[in-house]
């Protein structure tokens, strides 16, 4: 057995002398790749502002945040400073039984910023995490009230929740990415996808269907979710805020709670802090992720109100039943408050409509492409929806050769800049990715 081991550590310091790109397609799973003929990666060695810098001596202007966590660009020196003094102090300790400053000061900053009544916060460690956190709290407030028959979710078509078990569970059925799992998956209701656009006048038929299930199903229904105003990586939709302020009146009048997505939209990138606050609405339960840290380290939040937490701790195990490992990672929060405060002391309001003004003028000629069904803004967000989906190994590589990193996925090539990006970096984006997509 040692000898098998001691050949199997041999070949393994034998290929490090292999490149990083031959020992990543041999040995590296990357996220929605084959293992069998997977898409060339392109490695990176260094970050800096909005620039990739690959082994290749080629550097590459990020157009999206790296998943549309990284809004102060790479190796903001604030942010770096707040990892360095918090690591010569402690990295992690367990959270059960114990705290310390940088926790209890990011769920206090979060509860004062977040829409209003959400008091309580439960920190965790990804998105994912954060709407199973959500969707446990929904379905354990309601054994504690003695309805265990409510245990199932509402939501709407062309949603995306993220990649585990429940969160699949209310991403679409159809269209998303999860559909092969189908008989696996809770079976959920699911409401047609609003189709009021977010600048179009309100149709009240919108609500309807979505109205008419929790009228008749809302005695099994716990919860619930969406993704407020901009629906991501279901199709990058924007859809009106009177629809998100009806959902909040029927779900006060049905008596089922409230989760609201922000993993996406949160800090600022729709041109609020929150997308609730387009509607001037509250949700009883809300997930945050992605741009907590700046991008720097994994970390969620799962924040909820004094009903909420106050009616899970009445119940019979008189607390909530979740306890993650990493929970409250004092690493990852002393960077949490340091990118908050980042934002919330600039003018991020002034800076995500410069970046509208932007990407709406510059990305309105991509319509006149034959290839292009439809173009569309919303704060630092810009989204080409193609025809028909484009070939991303083809793409991908002709993005990178042209300077810049773009991620498309089916018909949807969008861009989620930093917000540090400047207005020449943004030109050469979008007119790097307009020849590219000429030539589709």
């Amino acid at each position: 057995m040692i000898c098998q081991l001691d050949s199997f550590k041999i070949t393994v310091l034998n290929n490090l002398n292999s490149s990083i790109l031959e020992l990543d397609k041999q040995y590296v799973w990357h996220p929605y790749s084959s293992s069998i003929d997977p898409i060339p990666s392109y490695e990176v060695t260094s970050a800096d502002g909005v620039y990739l810098n690959l082994s290749d001596g080629r550097s590459l202007i990020d157009g999206m945040s790296s998943w549309w966590c990284a809004i102060h660009g790479y190796n903001h020196p604030e942010l770096n400073s707040a990892a360095k003094q918090q690591i010569d102090l402690m990295s992690h300790v367990m959270f059960g039984g114990i705290t310390h400053e940088p926790a209890v000061v990011l769920c206090k900053k979060l509860a004062s910023i977040s829409p209003p009544n959400l008091n309580k916060v439960f920190l965790c460690d990804s998105g994912s995490v954060s709407v199973e956190i959500a969707i446990k709290m929904a379905y354990q407030y309601w054994i504690s009230q003695g309805l265990s028959s409510k245990s199932r979710l509402l939501t709407i078509r062309s949603g995306y929740h993220g990649d585990t078990f429940a969160a699949m569970s209310v991403c679409d059925p159809v269209t998303g990415m999860h559909h092969i799992f189908k008989e696996v998956l809770t079976k959920q209701f699911f409401a047609p996808s609003p189709f009021t656009k977010f600048k179009e006048k309100w149709v009240e038929n919108d609500i309807a269907e979505f109205k008419k299930i929790l009228a008749t199903r809302s005695a099994e229904i716990a919860a619930v979710i969406l993704e407020p105003i901009v629906q991501g990586a279901g199709g990058m939709r924007f859809y009106s805020p009177q629809y998100l302020t009806r959902v909040r009146e029927l779900c006060d009048q049905f008596n089922v709670l409230l989760i609201a997505d922000e993993i996406a939209t949160g800090f600022g990138r729709t041109g609020e802090l929150f997308a609730c606050n387009w509607a001037n609405i509250s949700p009883d339960i809300m997930c945050l992720g992605k741009a907590l840290t700046g991008g720097y380290m994994t970390l969620a939040a799962t924040l909820c109100s004094a009903k909420v937490s106050s009616g899970i701790s009445a119940g019979e195990a008189g607390c909530f039943m979740h306890g993650p490992t990493f929970m409250g990672n004092p690493l990852a929060c002393a960077v949490a408050n340091a990118s908050i405060d980042l934002l919330l002391k600039n003018d991020w309001k002034a800076n995500i409509k410069r970046i509208q003004q932007q990407l709406q003028e510059r990305l309105e000629p991509f319509a006149e492409l034959s290839t292009v069904a439809e173009v569309r803004c919303l704060g630092a967000i810009g989204v080409v929806e193609m025809h028909e989906p484009v070939d991303l190994r083809w793409i991908q590589k002709e993005f990178v050769d042209a300077g810049i990193w773009i991620r498309p996925f089916g018909k949807l090539v969008y861009l989620m800049p930093p917000f540090i990006i400047t207005n020449d970096q943004l030109a050469i984006l979008i007119d790097s990715m307009h020849r590219v997509l000429s030539k589709v």
